[in-house]
């Protein structure tokens, strides 16, 4: 299946996020990809704040990172997204590309579930919300 993405954020390198190697440290792909997913939500309206006042919070349950090429400081990158659904799990697709070649860097598979009332359950206002952007 070719990737259908739908949200895409690009970034830039900072030499901070670098280790004594000169590449990416592994930790920060990770706030890549939050970063992409959390810009994702809000270009389609989710605010974290109004859906845990209406009981419901999205939580991370798994992430899987296949580290393919590192990126270096001054780097620019496209982090691309799609969005699938198994039962009660949400799962991004999360992938980095670096821009200059369009050479893959990371493939991500992220895993949510939503607690609402305390409860692990399903959303209902999260699937209206994803209705148009699940590749199912």
């Amino acid at each position: 299946m070719t990737a259908k993405y739908i949200y895409e954020l690009s970034f830039k390198v900072r030499d901070y996020e670098c280790d004594l190697q000169g590449i990416v440290n592994n930790a920060n792909y990770q706030h890549y990809l939050e970063h992409t997913r959390h810009e994702f939500l809000t270009s389609v309206g989710i605010s974290f704040a109004r859906l845990h006042e209406q009981g419901t919070d999205p939580v991370l349950a798994r992430i899987n990172m296949a580290f393919k090429t590192p990126l270096k400081s001054g780097d620019e990158f496209i982090s691309r997204l799609y969005l699938g659904k198994e039962g009660i799990k949400y799962i991004f697709y999360q992938d980095i590309f670096r821009k200059n070649d369009n050479k893959i860097i990371l493939k991500a598979t992220v895993e949510a579930v939503c607690v609402v009332n305390g409860r692990l359950s399903s959303s209902e206002l999260l699937d209206n919300m994803f209705a148009s952007y699940l590749n199912v």
